[in-house]
């Protein structure tokens, strides 16, 4: 990444860290999560030189010249990769001039690409650095139709380069809101994806030149984008919970075989986990969904992610906006793996609790093997925490982003600072006692 940056034009207080500050560095005596599912390994060590992991576990020897830090009594983990967000897109939910989420006035829905809207001084991206997430897939949400647009990977180092994989996914809604967006039905809903589906591989086959024939309901834009989606070239991420929608979702594979799915949400899953599987089609859910808030959530269960996961599904933690943000991935993670003492519950072991917020999420995104896990080659992304990193009493006490050292300071933690023993010498001069 290109961390040369002016700090003024990004209203940074200092300048942030080049790439050539990636440090060389070692974590010693620590307790070593590498994200890959295994169990923790005590006493363990990770090397990072030139911003990649170089090893990592028990046994490993620092090389010559190589800092370390000890990490006696404290954890190291890759850094959370969280998956479909919000960071970046807004800064206050009500102001809608702050407020990139969705385009509901556009001509365009497909062609939608979120990068021109990225705000890497974002205290949304600050924050969620602070709780050791280092790398997310950002999303659009839908405006007036079902496909939302083309979605990105970003990291979250304090820099301006904070995109990884611009135009890596396409989102499209179906199920209930689906349904609203399409004209009222899921019967609307599925025939406008499969038509707009089938105009997009009709365009890619037309010769340079060549003017479009017959009924045309997509832009050109819109149209170009989805050819990426019916190629497989682009991954296309679907929004969709109930078990009879999962089903619909994964036959469309039969009139077009390229199309490479991810399922988001999913709620009901568990019930055609065994399809699921069979279709190699991952999915990305929040795991706390215990009550069915609507028809299509009935079958909602805590043990959905488990289930799946037992079944042989590739299943992240994700979806996190608004008020679900994505440093709350240590809590989602840390239920499923108590969820194992509650009595015919199905969750997670604390290994594969930790690969649903780094090594997953990054696979599914398309770093798998580069991000989220401390193996030889990988991102130096790593951070350190103080404690259990799934226990609630946890927190980070240093993030390292490509073996840059981030700051963890944003508005929320000065302002803690701020006023946190009350004393008046940190109220402001309106105020008086």
């Amino acid at each position: 990444m290109n961390r040369i940056v002016i700090a003024a034009a990004l209203g940074f207080s200092a300048v942030a860290p080049a790439a050539a500050d990636a440090q060389d560095f070692a974590i010693t005596n620590a307790t070593v999560a590498t994200g890959d599912g295994g169990a923790p390994i005590e006493h363990g060590t990770v090397v990072v030189r030139s911003g990649r992991i170089v090893a990592a576990g028990a046994g490993v020897a620092v090389p010559a010249g190589v800092p370390s830090v000890d990490g006696t009594g404290k954890w190291v983990t890759p850094g959370l990769f969280s998956a479909v967000t919000d960071l970046g897109l807004w800064d206050v939910d009500g102001v809608k001039e702050s407020n990139d989420l969705s385009a509901d006035k556009s001509p365009f829905n497909a062609a939608l690409d979120v990068t021109t809207a990225l705000n890497p001084a974002s205290e949304h991206i600050a924050v969620s650095r602070e709780g050791g997430v280092t790398r997310a897939s950002v999303t659009p949400f839908n405006g007036s139709a079902i496909f939302a647009g083309q979605g990105a990977v970003i990291d979250l180092g304090a820099d301006a380069a904070l995109v990884v994989r611009p135009r890596a996914f396409q989102y499209v809604q179906l199920g209930e809101a689906g349904a609203r967006l399409a004209g009222g039905s899921r019967v609307a809903a599925h025939t406008a994806l499969r038509n707009a589906l089938r105009e997009a591989r009709e365009v890619a086959a037309l010769p340079a030149g060549a003017q479009r024939q017959g009924d045309v309901l997509l832009t050109r834009a819109d149209a170009a984008a989805l050819g990426k989606v019916v190629d497989g070239t682009q991954t296309l991420y679907v929004g969709v919970e109930r078990a009879s929608d999962i089903r619909n979702v994964l036959a469309l594979k039969t009139e077009f075989p390229k199309l490479d799915l991810v399922l988001v949400g999913a709620t009901e899953g568990w019930l055609v986990a065994g399809q699921i599987a069979a279709a190699h089609v991952p999915v990305i859910t929040m795991p706390m969904r215990d009550l069915p808030a609507s028809f299509e959530t009935l079958a909602a269960t805590l043990s959905n992610v488990g289930r799946m996961k037992k079944a042989g599904v590739t299943v992240a933690i994700g979806m996190f906006e608004g008020m679900d943000q994505p440093r709350y991935a240590p809590q989602q993670a840390g239920n499923l793996v108590a969820l194992n003492k509650v009595p015919g519950a199905t969750g997670l072991t604390w290994g594969e609790a930790l690969a649903a917020i780094t090594s997953i999420p990054a696979q599914i995104s398309g770093m798998g093997g580069k991000a989220g896990v401390l193996a030889p080659g990988a991102v130096g992304d790593v951070v350190l925490w103080d404690g259990d990193p799934l226990e609630l009493s946890s927190a980070p006490v240093d993030v390292w982003i490509d073996g840059v050292k981030q700051p963890l300071d944003n508005h929320q933690s000065r302002l803690r600072q701020r006023y946190k023993d009350l004393d008046r010498t940190y109220l402001p001069k309106a105020y008086s006692w």
